[in-house]
């Protein structure tokens, strides 16, 4: 059966390698999802449910199989504003709202503008979000992690933390050099965790476990209705709360499958993720859960792991549920520490090493904007840094192509004077356009030629009309040619002056509010 789900979907993975990548995604989800729900300021059940509905859903109908989600952080942090001044009720018809959002984008087919994140975007997306995972794993060092500013470990329980990170990480590292029958991130967390087991009990060492953050044995969830009243006064406390969810949710999902399609070689369906997300997100907020996105960490162990398909978003979710119905009490064995040197590995593995070496060889503005977006999502979050590296590139990238235009001047024949014009006419370009021509001294006839050129907006357009004013006001007799039709048609006082070869004008679009 699931040979036959895969050939439809054009996959070609074992299904063993998913189901274990599931379960090893499953077993790293369990603190993620409680430490997020900590810090909504929710009951850790909300933050597991999410993780599991999310999860789910996005794998059977998301547009990025392979990609794990659940309950993240940068959805936590707008929560626990909402929580924190309204109550948790209005929690989940928020949840459900942003959902409908997520389905509009989706629908609207505005996913596929996450092509227009440049390349310096994405590595400093990446990089900044190693160090947030390296960041986020700094508290199981400390003697009390649910507590923030809690104190340091020191001494031996220092030492045993350590060592047991270590030891994590090693056999990560090392066991695919011998086999790879078994997830090697699986295997470190079993080792781990036996190792543990017998340290706590025979030589009576204080081990932090999963247990010790909190109980993650539950029910089902269950459909419920809002406790709040679904009103219009309800509609203007939660609305700016779920826009920011849903523009930070599609932000981090997107930016994650990107990331998961240069590592796979694949492409993935923006669009669809959208619609994905969408419905999940609204089915958790009637399930009792906080919402979620995609989980760029769990991505990555999953991808690591083998995780390719499908099945193993749907495993990770299935024996996540499976954890806290049947098996929470052994779950809560886990060491801390087993799971931090997991999320370890996945830090050294996501960082971008490679981008060190590029910052002697690229410009310097892609420099900048790396590091710029690197410390925004360090400091903020991952979808502010996302926006202000897009928005830092396209202001760069203005600038630079506003430097481009140049005009060539020449004498045609007599009193007729010709300007060759090279170069975008865009809005970051219509000033130097202006100052390239002098109305008051040119001859009788004069000839602009845009065959090296190209008007890209309305900008341009108008630029070209306060030219031909200029002109006329000089009685100068002037000709526009190599402009297209969408020029011709957009052009107001300069219509009549423009010279129209068919064969030789070019046809391109120009930016408009006109339906074509």
């Amino acid at each position: 059966m699931f040979d036959l789900i895969y050939r439809k979907y054009g996959l070609r993975f074992r299904t063993k390698d998913d189901v274990l990548s599931g379960l090893t995604v499953a077993l790293a989800l369990v603190p993620e999802a409680v430490a997020f729900a900590f810090v909504a300021g929710v009951a850790p059940l909300v933050g597991l449910y999410a993780a599991f509905i999310v999860g789910l859903v996005t794998a059977l109908i998301g547009g990025r199989p392979g990609m794990i989600s659940g309950a993240t952080g940068a959805l936590a942090v707008v929560c626990v504003a909402l929580v924190a001044e309204h109550g948790v009720g209005y929690l989940f018809p928020t949840v459900v709202l942003m959902g409908v959002i997520q389905i509009l984008i989706g629908w609207l087919r505005l996913g596929k503008f996450i092509r227009l994140v440049p390349h310096p975007v994405m590595l400093g997306f990446v990089n900044g979000l190693a160090i947030v995972i390296f960041l986020a794993q700094l508290p199981q060092f400390t003697i009390d992690p649910t507590t923030p500013g809690s104190n340091w470990k020191t001494g031996s329980d220092l030492y045993l933390m350590c060592g047991l990170v270590l030891l994590t990480m090693a056999i990560i590292h090392f066991l695919p050099k011998l086999t790879k029958a078994i997830p090697s991130s699986l295997a470190a967390i079993l080792s781990v965790t036996l190792l543990s087991l017998f340290l706590g009990r025979s030589l009576e060492m204080n081990i932090q476990t999963v247990g010790d953050l909190a109980s993650i044995g539950g029910a089902l969830p269950t459909w419920q209705w809002f406790s709040v009243d679904m009103n219009l006064e309800t509609l203007n406390i939660i609305w700016k709360y779920a826009v920011i969810m849903a523009a930070v949710g599609l932000i981090e999902s997107l930016m994650t499958m990107s990331l998961i399609d240069e590592l796979t070689e694949t492409r993935g369906r923006g669009n669809r993720e959208c619609i994905g997300q969408g419905v999940a997100n609204v089915l958790t907020g009637f399930l009792g859960g906080m919402g979620g996105c995609a989980m760029i960490g769990q991505s990555m162990i999953n991808i690591r792991s083998g995780g390719r398909g499908r099945l193993s978003g749907i495993s990770a979710a299935l024996f996540l549920l499976c954890f806290i119905l049947f098996a929470s009490s052994y779950i809560e064995m886990i060491p801390l520490a087993a799971l931090t040197g997991v999320m370890m590995m996945v830090v050294l593995g996501t960082f971008e090493w490679a981008s060190l070496r590029l910052f002697g060889r690229v410009p310097k503005e892609d420099v900048f904007v790396v590091i710029l977006v690197s410390l925004v999502t360090v400091w903020t979050d991952l979808a502010m840094a996302v926006l202000v590296g897009v928005l830092v590139s396209a202001l760069v990238f203005a600038w630079k192509s506003a430097k481009q235009i140049h005009v060539t001047e020449s004498t045609e024949k007599e009193n007729t004077k010709l300007y060759l014009l090279e170069g975008p006419l865009f809005f970051g370009s219509v000033k130097p356009f202006q100052e390239k021509f002098n109305p008051a001294t040119d001859p009788e006839d004069v000839i602009i030629d845009f065959k090296r050129s190209r008007v890209c907006d309305h900008s341009g357009i108008e630029a070209i009309n306060l030219l031909t004013e200029r002109y006329l006001q000089h009685g100068t007799k002037l000709h526009l040619r190599h402009l297209s039709k969408d020029c011709l048609r957009l052009l107001d006082k300069a219509a009549d002056l423009v010279e129209v070869n068919i064969l030789e004008d070019p046809k391109y679009h120009v930016a408009d509010n006109k339906v074509a």
